[in-house]
């Protein structure tokens, strides 16, 4: 998300990264401690591991004032534990961003509740830089978006290399098959968002009749095994986000049960 803010020209002089490894971020100022970071924030992106939410929350919540909007791309974690851990901030919002916000093409998935107009506006605005950024009415679509966009990177990736291999089995070098897989994807997803076409009418225009699109489309879509597979992936994302969400749940039961 930095490196696309920073292609988009987005100020981000007073942004400051926290990292106990104090690894290096380019432009940015690096502490590793939080009482290194001045004034407290107005907005905060929280991108810690789930597993390690209790030890930042207790940390961050004592920099925090009503002022404060935390946004969390904490995959599963849902606003009401974020609420009941970051209990003094003014506003939750969630955030789901995939991969490819890095070069401005990215998916940001948003929600959040009862959020002041102004709040929404600029987190509207500021994700707007990194893509194609759209609100959810609930958690649930927000999670649905996730494991579409979230994950689909990786999925895509997966089919560029399969037909990069294929390319391979046929006589290609390896370059040129991933050079080719590559464009081709590049070349068709460019083609659809340029001109509006469903996925059906551009199979169309590639598949003639009896020819050799149809007979690869025969196998893809021989018992629907290419949709049946798809969802199958989809479903397994979806499913690992909601137990996420339960082991954040069953942290914070574990923690009001100790100190009750």
């Amino acid at each position: 998300m930095i490196e696309g803010w920073r292609t988009a020209g987005a100020d981000l002089s007073d942004a400051v990264v926290i990292r106990p490894s104090g690894k290096p971020v380019e432009g940015l100022r690096v502490i590793t401690n939080y009482a290194e970071a001045g004034p407290p924030p107005k907005l905060v992106i929280l991108g810690c591991k789930p597993q390690q939410l209790d030890d930042v929350a207790t940390r961050l919540s004592a920099h925090l004032t009503a002022q404060t909007v935390v946004v969390s791309i904490l995959v599963g974690v849902e606003v009401a534990t974020l609420r009941e851990k970051l209990w003094t901030a003014g506003a939750v919002v969630r955030a789901l961003p995939n991969l490819p916000v890095s070069v401005r093409r990215g998916v940001v998935a948003l929600y959040g509740d009862d959020l002041p107009g102004e709040v929404h506006d600029e987190l509207s605005q500021l994700f707007a830089l990194l893509g194609f950024a759209m609100w959810t009415n609930t958690e649930a679509s927000l999670a649905a978006v996730g494991s579409v966009a979230g994950a689909g990177p990786a999925y895509v990736a997966k089919f560029i290399d399969a037909l990069t291999k294929a390319g391979v089995d046929r006589g290609l070098s390896s370059e040129t098959a991933s050079t080719i897989a590559l464009e081709t994807v590049l070349g068709t997803a460019w083609m659809a968002a340029s001109t509006r076409e469903t996925m059906g009418e551009l199979v169309q225009r590639v598949a003639s009749p009896n020819g050799t699109t149809a007979a690869g489309l025969a196998v893809l879509g021989r018992d629907d095994v290419l949709d049946k597979l798809v969802s199958l992936t989809v479903a397994a994302a979806s499913r690992r986000a909601g137990e996420l969400a339960g082991e954040a749940k069953g942290a914070q039961l574990a923690d009001e049960t100790s100190t009750s």
